[in-house]
């Protein structure tokens, strides 16, 4: 099932303009003398002497959701293809959670050292020095694509097209609310309008890039990640497609699988079907040969019908939160049917990619990944890391609470909760080799291996952390003409007895039961240069509390405005406040309860902040 409208002429018309737009970045480009990555000259490239590289990576897919990896239920004929006709990592580890493992595989490098420690409020953002696979590739005359879910900031100057993308099609977030007629897509950095299926239009926009690349003889880095499986779960919702996307659902639920796991085999099998189409586009294309095709997951899965009995889900340390599918494929490089129980890692792909395209690793920083090539390609077997390392805690790294470590047979880790108090207690050591499913706790029978292990694991924190101070980086406000910075509830620190954040989506967040004076939001700026903003603020304001009046502070100066009415607080408008000269550098934004007229001043979606001139 590929359900397709009938392409008419006016649809041609906008795929060739797509096309033309993708062409525009292709060649010709001026090599920035400032930049510390540029290149002396620019490489002409050409996709015949280096292969092209296709990064496949869905998002929230656990290891056991492949039929290669002998999940009886699901179907992956293409993810099987992939693995059947080149090799397997079977000892492949992710991070527990999406946006630092995709920070770990853009840089190399553990995501503590890039100052990203969080998926949602500022703490999902690369500092603005690391440098990524996508640059690094490009000065070596690559043309670099990413299609799907970025999630490593959401700001100018942290957004793909800073780092190193020619072309980007796709979210910042960690997630997004509809998967049929997306709305809260981008490209390269401005907000579009979408038609269709989600996973189907990221392997579309991924599949005219790559069109454009080999017409122009320019080899390519080309990043499909796809947001599914992650929740919501949704299949196809609109006129035309919903009985589409009901008969891939019915086809797991006559099999008996429960509602939950039969949305995520679906959304599994719809990603695998476009999987199988880019794999046919390669064919088509006659490239299929020199290139390289990875396909990987970003953590543990969420599914939970079956799991060929690994422990533990996204978010924890136990195998089953962050060993992830691993299949890469390489005609006449590597041999097909092959597998490696090599300790393997989501850092690894930076050196690996940059050995293949003869590109410099930069020697100004750490560099934890290593190449995968040798493995790859000639010895399968042959050792890789001494030891992995996994570390998670929403809101504050630590090494205590979420931890674990492995040297491939042997794991030490620690899962507690927010509210528990972690100590040696809580530790558990388990044999891989002979206990996979880590069920039997032999910490009490080998306490000097679970020393040596917390040694090094404690050691290895301490070093990815030093000199970093984890918070929110603070948010660049543009000095172009008209242009606009909308600041996000996630991003603010709230002060007061009833305030509170809630999560819906990210784009509909609020701050909201702020309703005694002197309750407050705080946004960290950073201002480009001095100038006159408009202020508006996006809100829902219930009838029966309409009247408060909220206090904007910012760069010395105060606003204030009397909150209006909507017709429900979960309906949001935008009001224009006032205009307000905030100076250079770097400024605190804060909007407090001044007066309230009823039990909730507002329920605060945004601050925008518009440039005049």
């Amino acid at each position: 099932m590929n359900f397709k409208r009938r392409m008419t002429p006016f649809h041609s018309m906008l795929h060739a303009f797509f096309l033309a737009m993708l062409s525009s970045n292709a060649v010709g480009q001026t090599i920035d003398a400032t930049n510390p990555l540029a290149a002396t000259q620019k490489i002409a490239g050409n996709a015949g002497t280096r292969p092209n590289i296709v990064f496949i990576m869905t998002d929230d897919q656990g290891y056991w959701d492949t039929g290669v990896s002998g999940n009886p239920h699901v179907d992956t004929p293409a993810m099987d293809r992939i693995a059947e006709e080149g090799i397997q990592l079977r000892r492949y580890y992710a991070a527990p959670v999406c946006a630092p493992t995709r920070a770990g595989f853009m840089t190399g490098r553990h995501y503590l050292r890039t100052g990203l420690y969080n998926t949602r409020f500022g703490g999902d953002t690369m500092r603005a020095s690391e440098i990524t696979v996508a640059e690094l590739l490009k000065q070596t005359g690559y043309r670099s694509g990413l299609f799907g879910k970025w999630h490593l900031g959401k700001y100018p100057g942290y957004q793909p097209q800073d780092r190193g993308f020619d072309q980007f099609l796709g979210h910042y977030h960690g997630h997004i609310e509809r998967y049929e007629f997306p709305d809260q897509l981008f490209h390269n950095g401005s907000p579009v309008r979408a038609r269709g299926y989600v996973s189907e239009l990221f392997t579309d926009a991924a599949k005219d890039f790559i069109s454009v690349s080999h017409r122009d003889q320019q080899p390519f880095f080309c990043a499909l990640m796809f947001n599914a499986p992650h929740s919501p779960w949704v299949l196809d919702t609109s006129h035309y497609g919903q009985p589409e996307g009901d008969k891939l659902l019915t086809k797991y639920l006559d099999k008996g699988i429960p509602i939950r796991e039969a949305r995520i085999y679906s959304l599994i099998e719809r990603v695998d079907q476009n999987i199988n189409g880019l794999l046919e586009h390669l064919d088509q294309l006659g490239i299929q040969n020199e290139t390289l095709v990875v396909f990987t997951s970003d953590n543990g899965g969420v599914s939970k019908y079956w799991k060929g009995g690994m422990n533990g889900n996204k978010a924890s340390t136990y195998e089953g939160g962050v060993r992830a599918p691993c299949y890469i494929r390489w005609p006449n490089r590597i041999a097909a049917g092959s597998t490696s129980e090599a300790l393997t890692c989501h850092i690894d792909w930076l050196p690996t990619f940059c050995e293949i395209a003869n590109a410099k690793i930069p020697v100004d920083r750490t560099i934890d990944g290593k190449s995968l090539l040798h493995l790859l390609t000639e010895n399968p077997q042959s050792a890789h890391h001494q030891y992995v390392y996994h570390t998670w805690d929403r809101y504050s790294p630590n090494p205590d609470r979420r931890w674990g470590v492995s040297d491939g047979r042997w794991k030490l880790l620690c899962v507690v909760g927010n509210d528990a108090v972690a100590s040696e207690k809580n530790w558990r050591l388990f044999d891989l080799e002979n206990d996979p499913g880590e069920t039997v706790n032999l910490i009490s029978k080998h306490p000097e291996i679970a020393t040596r292990l917390r040694v090094s694991f404690t050691d290895w924190f301490a070093d990815v952390t030093e000199g970093i101070e984890y918070r929110p980086l603070r948010i660049p406000i543009s000095s172009t003409p008209k242009s606009q910075t909308e600041l996000s509830p996630s991003w603010a620190t709230w002060e007061g007895e009833h305030i509170q954040y809630t999560f819906d989506g990210y784009d509909w967040d609020t701050i909201d039961s702020w309703k005694r004076p002197g309750e407050s939001a705080t946004w960290r700026l950073n201002v480009e240069q001095s100038g006159e903003y408009e202020v508006q603020l996006v809100y829902g304001c219930s009838p029966l509390n309409a009247g408060g009046v909220l206090r904007l502070e910012v760069g010395g100066q105060t606003i204030v405005h009397q909150v209006q009415a909507t017709s429900t607080a979960e309906q949001f408008n935008t009001f224009v406040v006032d205009d307000v000269v905030i100076p250079s550098g770097d400024r605190d934004l804060k909007v407090l309860v001044e007066s309230t007229n009823g039990s909730e001043l507002m329920r605060l979606n945004r601050v925008i902040l518009k440039r005049k001139r």
